[in-house]
């Protein structure tokens, strides 16, 4: 850990350095991200999509960071955040480019395919913040990242369209959204360098603990062996319930030959992924872990099922949020861009309070009654119709987007407590189940009314709080082992 004491967000030095760096990797990765959602009524003008093509992109776009988040996790664990982040950021910047050059809806689909891959980099953050801040003040921290970050999709919502209406007075607007699309994948490219060239994996001295087989979660125990199976299969389910969305069933974006082939392609992946588990942990059926280097797997499923609610559900509203204050109060699509960014514009401070929360009150507690504030919130949302006062339904909607962020830091208050060499593993599939719940969400609102949308999320929240009492508050120490063969203890309280 840094030697220094203390979260001082004015300093920009050694470990608030870090934090502040990440933030903004963070921030640039969720703007590339979420940079088609307030321009999609002028692409969608452009490009001559369908109400369907449109739906199409926006679940297109979560898709992706399913698999991303496993595969970003593990080789942050082995490689580091810090290189692992600067290829993440050139590399996404590509397919961003593709968007902005696309010429019909083909092209606009495989580009916000690929371009799902760059929201995996959250995942990167969290096991570089958990390295540099001990575990009073992790919550705060890994909450001002979150929520710092995060912010990236409201600055999109509220920026965009203001740079698209200038560039339009000279390129004209029809083309306008291509050059500030591109401009969000110019500063990803450009910050990949920033980024590598001033952050460090840890404070100097302290060691950088990896895995010890890469290719599969550890676990410490045999029911958590099968735990761990079981919590891949919303996983692979999510990625069928694409393909079926994509399908002649769906929108005929896949033949019914490919159709079948993903299908296939999905169940030979789960194969190889249980087989792969069982490589990594097939020891347990034969040999007890020292209790002294166990850690309990249900942490994560729980964990795992808040972040489908919370994440998913912000995902999921961010995309749709614009187009439902346009139709509901019949707005100009850029005004209600402007208004719903108000949601994730919350992600400043709530998610920093989620996590400050959780550092002050205790995790169990503090996810306890943020969850329960977020089943209300959204059934609140389910009430929100053309009669209500514009400014009662936004006021509602950033209401509800307090619990729904704050319930994200908190998460992520809790994620680096379990174990840390394998920081990275557990970020990841505790984010991929955020994106689980995007796909979920996002289908489910291609087939149902906005309210009936809202009240679905308000039950998986109901759900959600029911797992929390399975959850046990971190305590004690992580134990870790050194190259060398000494064991080091890292504190959780």
């Amino acid at each position: 850990m840094s030697s220094e004491i203390g979260i001082k967000l004015w300093s920009f030095t050694g470990k608030m350095k870090v934090l502040h760096l990440s933030w903004m990797a963070f921030f640039i990765t969720f703007m590339v991200w979420f940079n088609h959602a307030p321009l999609m009524a002028v692409i969608a003008d452009s490009l001559g999509l369908s109400s369907s093509e449109i739906k199409t992109l926006l679940i297109l776009n979560v898709a992706l960071t399913i698999p991303a988040r496993i595969i970003i996790g593990m080789l942050t664990d082995k490689y580091g955040p810090r290189l692992t982040f600067a290829v993440l950021l050139a590399i996404c910047s590509l397919p961003c480019f593709m968007f902005a050059l696309a010429q019909n809806f083909e092209q606009a689909a495989l580009a916000r395919f690929l371009l799902g891959f760059i929201g995996a980099g959250f995942v990167i953050g969290i096991r570089m913040v958990s390295e540099w801040f001990p575990a009073n003040e992790l919550g705060t921290a890994e909450g001002l990242y979150g929520g710092w970050g995060n912010f990236g999709s409201a600055a999109a919502a509220m920026s965009l369209p203001l740079i698209t209406l200038y560039i339009g007075k000279t390129f004209g607007v029809e083309e306008a959204w291509r050059y500030a699309i591109a401009l969000t994948g110019l500063m990803s490219l450009l910050f990949s360098f920033i980024w590598y060239a001033n952050v460090s994996d840890t404070p100097k001295g302290a060691t950088y603990f990896k895995p010890k087989q890469t290719g599969a979660m550890e676990v410490t125990s045999v029911g958590d062996f099968y735990l761990l199976l079981l919590m891949k299969l919303p996983m692979y389910g999510a990625l069928a319930l694409l393909t079926w969305k994509l399908s002649p069933q769906g929108v005929s974006l896949l033949s019914s030959n490919m159709t079948i082939i993903a299908y296939v392609a999905l169940v030979i992946l789960l194969i190889v992924e249980v087989w792969k588990t069982y490589q990594v942990n097939g020891h347990l059926f034969n040999e007890k872990v020292p209790e002294i280097h166990q850690y309990q797997f249900k942490q994560v499923a729980v964990l795992n099922v808040l972040y489908f609610a919370t994440f998913g559900s912000e995902l999921a509203v961010v995309s749709m949020l614009p187009l439902f204050f346009a139709e509901t109060f019949s707005l100009d699509m850029v005004y209600a861009g402007m208004l719903a960014s108000l949601y994730a514009f919350m992600n400043l401070m709530s998610r920093p309070g989620g996590g400050w929360l959780s550092d002050k009150y205790g995790r169990k507690k503090t996810l306890l009654i943020l969850t329960a504030g977020l089943a209300l919130g959204y059934l609140a949302m389910a009430l929100i119709d053309s009669s209500w006062p514009l400014v009662l339904a936004v006021l509602t909607a950033m209401a509800c987007s307090f619990f729904v962020q704050a319930g994200e830091g908190a998460v992520f208050a809790a994620v680096p407590l379990i174990k840390r060499r394998l920081t990275g593993q557990i970020a990841g599939m505790t984010g991929a189940y955020g994106n689980v719940g995007a796909v979920v969400y996002l289908t489910v609102l291609s087939m149902v009314s906005y309210q009936s949308f809202f009240l679905v999320i308000a039950a998986t929240a109901v759900l959600g709080f029911v797992t929390l009492l399975f959850m046990q508050e971190p305590k004690g120490a992580i134990t870790e082992v050194n190259e060398d063969g000494t064991v080091e203890l890292i504190q959780v309280k």
